[in-house]
Formats: structure tokens, C-alpha cells, sequence
């Protein structure tokens, strides 16, 4: 893997900028917010107790990848909506995730970054078209990526222009069935030693399980990571999807807490 754009020797580490958050530089980040954008009270009630708790960015899907036909899809345009009507109520940027490349200009309307899920990392028209737009970009790793073909997909964005690009370990699919996936903390390791984007992770999809989130994530930043992304809601029990990995208020402060503790050791 020799003169690749993401690789140390092609440059400095690259810090991402989204409405003045930085990703990648002394500062770790937290994101979150819920699965799925829900309703305009909800959404305003979660983004006032992240911004509270010290969250930097606000996520929420719009447009919901489900493995099944029948599960929820998400309010779509208007999810989008309701996202960023609570986000700029708490003046937080957003992050959400895009499917098709036919959404990519709706979701810019209403988006300070957008996020490419697990689904679309091998999408290379997707990813192609977003190489191409100056918008900060969240790369999800393949369920079944390697670490390799993770970066190249980073490489497909960069190569068109666009170098505002956040790694994001969120799991692999294993033969261990007890989590939801496995969560690689090898990669962070190995993507601070050898490449220059920063990498942030997500214990919520890398566990499936909300009793263990806190930890994994705490693991993650003392392996090097750059932030974390969690899902989170006021009622975790009631979250319209996801439910069993979203972590309550509650459990996201105690983390944030130790999350600044363990940053400041300058591990």
C-alpha cells in the first residue's frame, strides 16, 4: 500500500473541520444523538440534553439502510428536517447518513456532514460523487471490509478531490454471534501509526449491546481514537429502532466525564 493519499508519508495528519469542530486534533469529539430522527419534540428534548452533556455534533438518521424490507426506513425529507431544526435550536452541527447518490443534494441542504454506513463503503459511484463535493465525510468500515479495503475506499474519495474524510471503526462481522459485531480496536492502532485521517468509533453498532458501550468506547479512546459516535436517547427503551445498543442521557454524561479524564492523561 505504497503512495496512497491517506498514508503518513504523503503528508501531515490531516484535522477535519465541521462548522468549527475539529476531528483529529488535540480535542476528542463526541456525536450523537438517536438512531432514527422520531418527531420534532423528541429530537429538540435529545439535542438540549447533548448539548448539556458537552456533544459536539449532532447525528440522527434520515434515510435508514434496514436489513429487513419491513423495519422502519425513516421520515426521509422530513426527518431532515427535524434535524436540523433542533440542531440549530442547541447550534450544533449535523451529521447524517446518505444512501443513494440521488440524495446527495437534499441531504446537503439540511447537513454539515454526511455519513457513508457500512453498506455503501463498496458503493464506489457513491463515494466517487462525494469525492467531489467540499463536505466533511464520515466512511463507515465494511461489515466485512479488511483494513485494506477500508482505505482504499477513503482513496476513491480523496482521489476526486475531496479530503475531508473521518475513518470510522463501527464492528466486523465475525463467528462470535454474543455482540453484534466485533469491534476491531486494532484498527485505530494501526490507522494512527500509518495513515494521516483521523479515526473515530462506534461502540453502539461495534456491540449491539447498551450495558457495554460506555466501556468499548472508553477503550477506543484510550486506543487512540479520535471520538466516538453513540446513539443515544431520553428513553433508550422506547427508540423506534436500535433500541438494544442506545445508551440513556444518563450513561452518555458518565462517559463523556470519563472521556475527558482518559484525554487528559495524553494517552
Amino acid at each position: 500500500m505504497k503512495n496512497l493519499l491517506i498514508d503518513k508519508k504523503s503528508g501531515e495528519n490531516l484535522i477535519i473541520n465541521v462548522k468549527d469542530v475539529l476531528i483529529g486534533g488535540p480535542d476528542k469529539v463526541l456525536i450523537s444523538g438517536p438512531c432514527s430522527v422520531e418527531s420534532l419534540d423528541i429530537m429538540i428534548n435529545i439535542s438540549k440534553g447533548l448539548k448539556d452533556i458537552g456533544v459536539n455534533i449532532l447525528r440522527g438518521g434520515a434515510f435508514k439502510p434496514r436489513t429487513s424490507p419491513y423495519d422502519f426506513q425513516g421520515l426521509q425529507i422530513e426527518g431532515l428536517k427535524i434535524l436540523k431544526t433542533a440542531a440549530s435550536i442547541v447550534n450544533l452541527p449535523v451529521v447524517t447518513e446518505v444512501m443513494d447518490l440521488r440524495d446527495i443534494d437534499v441531504v446537503l441542504k439540511y447537513a454539515d456532514m454526511i455519513q457513508i454506513g457500512s453498506r455503501n463503503m463498496y458503493n464506489y459511484s457513491l463515494l466517487k460523487e462525494v469525492g467531489k463535493l467540499n463536505v466533511p465525510v464520515i466512511l463507515k468500515r465494511g461489515m466485512s471490509a479488511t483494513l485494506k479495503e477500508w482505505v482504499y475506499a477513503a482513496e476513491y474519495i480523496m482521489c476526486e478531490g475531496n479530503y475531508n474524510v473521518v475513518l470510522c471503526e463501527r464492528g466486523i462481522r465475525t463467528f462470535e454471534n454474543y455482540t453484534r459485531n466485533t469491534l476491531d480496536l486494532n484498527s485505530v492502532c494501526v490507522i494512527k501509526q500509518k495513515y494521516r485521517l483521523p479515526v473515530i468509533v462506534d461502540p453502539s453498532h461495534g456491540t449491539g449491546l447498551s450495558e457495554i458501550v460506555p466501556q468499548m468506547g472508553l477503550a477506543a479512546i484510550a486506543a487512540g481514537a479520535d471520538g466516538l459516535i453513540i446513539e443515544s436517547h431520553i428513553n433508550p427503551e422506547k427508540s423506534i429502532s436500535d433500541s438494544r445498543q442506545t445508551i440513556s442521557m444518563e450513561s452518555l454524561s458518565t462517559l463523556y466525564k470519563r472521556l475527558k479524564i482518559l484525554q487528559s492523561l495524553n494517552l
